[in-house]
């Protein structure tokens, strides 16, 4: 029998963000002869793939360029029929938006079990957004907390990326016995040594020297602030490198004018972004607001070394001195002083760079899909068992 799941998201665009990525992932492998897909979002194509759609009202927000926020009470009558329509068994919500609180409070009133997948730490952006205004940061958090956790307790699975946002998230008081640890698989075909090209990356540096990279988009909950400094402290030595930073965002104007000799190439597609990995020397990220850090494992894939922040969900991606380095996530000196030690010592780049690579081959999207997949046919048969057995008594 078809397991029929109604998906909530806020954006269905293939590689528009990580989120997006992890979810056209599993897209892409649903088995259409177990599964029949609702897709409810609020900004994409009219359609995806050949799959059924229902596209929400969406406004943008303020203070996150290119994102937007789906308004479900501007489609309510046509969500009440589509839904009705479509009969859903399993409910899954990226969310806890508007549209997230819609899904689940439809789940809850006819009984249907919800999954969701923890994509973005947003408590962790309050700092950066309320940076002008440091007595709304408490209350704010406070806020935040506590409507995620009236979300993620009113699910009956929550995939989690790291422990160590299991840990944070438990603190806050979300149930652990709903969380489960689900990673974020890498195309090794896609990110891969193999895609070296240094004739190309001369092109764009004009030069040979070792090449620093830094991808990711451009905001400031991204801790440029410290990225800032470590380019800075790096012009201050008796070296020659080229710093690249690939990507875009709010804060690209205010980087171009503090780093003015570094190389800004926007977003890149997979296909060049892949080249600049495995063609730059070393890969630097000082974000600690991270629920993962999909960047780190491209960079690792790439066999390209990488020094991050020691704090958020990419933490748990690197063991010290082994497969990379971690610097606490506000010391730009400690970063420079890791840049300058693996820069001259090409044995132990090499090291960390095959460790990095044979890390990410054990990450695998074929195996993380097939779990989700099975969970949520677990889930089915446990519903079913549930309303049998309520209408058995």
């Amino acid at each position: 029998m078809m397991i029929r799941v109604a998906f909530f998201a806020e954006i269905m665009i293939p590689d528009f963000d990580g989120a997006s990525r992890t979810i056209f992932q599993l897209v892409d492998r649903i088995d259409k002869k177990r599964f029949e897909f609702l897709f409810i979002y609020g900004t994409g194509p009219d359609q995806v793939q050949d799959f059924e759609c229902l596209k929400i009202p969406s406004l943008s927000i303020p203070i996150q360029q290119n994102y937007s926020m789906a308004i479900p009470a501007l489609a309510d009558q046509r969500l009440k029929k589509k839904l009705q329509d479509f009969n859903p068994d399993i409910i899954h919500i990226a969310t806890p938006s508007l549209l997230g609180f819609y899904g689940q409070r439809y789940a809850l009133k006819n009984q249907i079990p919800v999954i969701s997948i923890y994509h973005t730490h947003f408590v962790s952006y309050i700092d950066y957004y309320l940076k002008h205004f440091t007595f709304l940061v408490g209350p704010t958090k406070k806020r935040i907390i506590q409507t995620q956790n009236k979300f993620y307790n009113n699910c009956d699975k929550i995939y989690i990326p790291t422990n160590s946002i299991v840990c944070e998230l438990t603190k806050m008081g979300i149930n652990p016995s709903l969380m489960q640890i689900w990673k974020r698989g890498i195309d090794n075909s896609l990110f891969s040594p193999d895609k070296k090209d240094h004739n190309w990356l001369q092109e764009i540096t004009g030069n040979r020297h070792p090449t620093i990279l830094f991808a990711s988009r451009l905001v400031w909950e991204k801790n440029l602030k410290t990225l800032i400094a470590i380019y800075s402290l790096l012009k201050q030595q008796n070296i020659l490198f080229n710093f690249i930073v690939a990507g875009d965002g709010s804060a690209m104007d205010s980087c171009r004018q503090q780093m003015p000799e570094a190389i800004f190439l926007g977003k890149l597609n997979h296909h060049d972004l892949a080249k600049l990995y495995a063609s730059s020397t070393l890969f630097v990220f000082p974000s600690h607001s991270e629920t993962y850090g999909n960047v780190v494992i491209e960079a690792m894939a790439s066999a390209l070394p990488c020094i991050i922040a020691d704090g958020g969900g990419s933490a748990d991606l690197i063991t010290e001195s082994v497969t990379g380095f971690k610097c606490k996530p506000q010391d730009a000196a400690a970063f420079v002083n890791r840049i300058i030690h693996l820069l001259q010592d090409n044995r132990l780049r090499k090291e960390i760079g095959h460790a990095g690579l044979q890390f990410s081959k054990s990450i695998d999207w074929s195996s993380l899909a097939n779990t989700y997949f099975e969970d949520l046919e677990q889930m089915n048969r446990t519903a079913k068992d549930s309303i049998i057995k309520f209408q058995v008594g």
